[in-house]
């Protein structure tokens, strides 16, 4: 592993996601003691702004978006003496060399930038870094999803960075990927015997997938519409979820063997066309409904005008490869759901013979891994019911790994402090190679390309429900049924 960078560029300092997520893991990792010694934090925004006034405003979203054990006025003092904040606006080549004077004897100790700004920003603020002298062998930039908004977008911008940086200083960031039950799926499949030799299409019927969101626009107006829940989730978050599930073992746990897997698994589904989408893709978005106990309006309505972006999406999807041939994979999310979850269910082949006759209560197998609210792992097995009835009666339970439970006492880490700590360190197991994200958008464009011939427009669903009727249908048409 290289030597940890010395300095943090953080464009977009003044947004949601710094406050919410970037700086609070900062702070847990400085409370920690795994940041760098002597380490430098410079805060950017378009916003002109006194330092203080700057670090008074992280301070207070600490306290904020910190539990209140967490909080620690001394470890937020020191935190504090760290951020420096220095204005800059992409194209401003002034305020781009007065970032550089703050550099000034810090850039061969390395320097990590991560851009929290529209996707828009990302070329030319990395063209204005190169302009002020501030790339070099030990530079780093991270940029958040999402990387274009289609294939194509996708290469310009990664041309445009690629010009300027080699790929193994280029960090995407999923932050899907930071979370602890996420990368607990390499160690459930890859450090268990009981799972491997049973993880193919002989002994798994299908694989489900669904993130469910309660909210709705809340303030993302401006970025979701037109974008929609295919490009926003599917195409990152979930393809992600599905490339490690889907993956063949790495030959070792390093960035390269582990992401030459995931792409072999993103370039193996099948793309679709208008005749495929109709059968094997649901949109819909919301309408007026009720969330929670609480009463919404539908999507127009917060929009303010009739719109055709989905809210909602369901997809059968085929990974065309020896190990998962014949086995559906049905991914699903949306907005407005009954409850804000993201769960990944592995359902097993039923036994091929059953010695406990018709009446036995046999169901087959299923692995139940739960990645928010709460993480656990859920393992459905049969046992015998208690009783002195001759013939056997089964019952279904479960054997539970709760991650809060088994590991009580270490707390829960933010995604965001795994993805900052590996940035700064140099180690890129757990962001996403160009060709991943190419290969996610190939197959993504089929799909929209699929609708736009199908003339397929969102069918509406009620807030608080689990999308259209033909959500229920697209999979329940194969025998099976979504888990709720």
């Amino acid at each position: 592993m290289t030597e940890a960078s010395a300095t943090l560029i953080l464009f977009g300092a003044t947004g949601d996601l710094a406050h919410r997520m970037l700086f609070p893991s900062l702070y847990n990792l400085l409370a920690d003691d795994l940041l760098p010694h002597d380490f430098l934090i410079i805060a950017s925004g378009r916003t002109d702004m006194a330092q203080d006034a700057f670090r008074d405003d992280i301070d207070a979203a600490l306290q904020k978006f910190l539990s209140a054990d967490r909080y620690d006025a001394d470890v937020a003092a020191r935190l504090r003496a760290m951020i420096a904040y220095q204005p800059v606006e992409a194209g401003n080549a002034d305020q781009f060399r007065a970032l550089a004077k703050r550099l000034d004897g810090r850039l061969e100790r390395g320097v990590s930038v991560y851009l929290s700004t529209p996707p828009s920003l990302f070329a030319p603020t990395a063209q204005c870094l190169a302009q002020a002298g501030l790339i070099g062998p030990a530079t780093r930039i991270a940029m958040e999803k999402p990387i274009g908004k289609d294939l194509a977008s996708s290469r310009d911008v990664n041309d445009a960075i690629g010009a300027l940086f080699d790929e193994s200083q280029i960090f995407r960031v999923d932050h899907y990927l930071g979370k602890e039950t996420v990368q607990n799926l390499l160690a459930l499949r890859f450090g268990n015997m009981l799972f491997e030799p049973l993880w193919n299409a002989t002994a798994i019927d299908h694989v489900q997938i669904t993130v469910g969101e309660t909210v709705g626009l809340e303030g993302r107006v401006s970025y979701y519409d037109g974008v929609g829940a295919l490009r926003d989730m599917v195409q990152n978050h979930m393809l992600q979820i599905l490339s490690i599930i889907a993956m063949e073992p790495p030959a070792r746990m390093d960035p390269t063997a582990v992401r030459d897997e995931k792409v072999k698994v993103l370039r193996s589904l099948r793309p679709m066309d208008g005749e495929a989408v109709k059968v094997h893709s649901v949109r819909g978005q919301y309408t007026p409904g009720a969330v929670g106990g609480q009463i919404v309006t539908g999507y127009a309505d917060e929009l303010g005008q009739p719109s055709t972006t989905e809210t909602f999406v369901a997809l059968k999807a085929h990974i065309d490869n020896w190990r998962w041939q014949g086995v559906p994979f049905y991914l699903r999310t949306g907005k407005r759901m009954p409850s804000r979850q993201s769960e990944i269910m592995i359902q097993f082949k039923p036994v091929r013979h059953s010695i406990f006759g018709r009446n036995g209560g046999l169901e087959p197998n299923t692995l139940i891994i739960r990645l928010q609210p709460e993480e656990n792992i859920r393992l459905l097995i049969m046992t015998k019911r208690p009783g002195l009835d001759r013939q056997v009666q089964l019952e279904e339970v479960s054997l539970d790994v709760s991650l809060s439970n088994a590991f009580a006492g270490q707390r829960r880490r933010i995604a965001y402090e795994r993805l900052l700590l590996d940035l700064l360190e140099g180690e890129q197991t757990l962001f996403v190679r160009r060709d991943e994200v190419e290969a996610q958008w190939a197959w993504i464009d089929s799909i929209i390309e699929g609708w736009r011939n199908a003339n397929m427009k969102p069918a509406p669903y009620a807030s608080g429900n689990w999308g259209p009727s033909s959500a229920i249908a697209l999979i329940e048409r194969d025998g099976a049924s979504w888990h709720d």
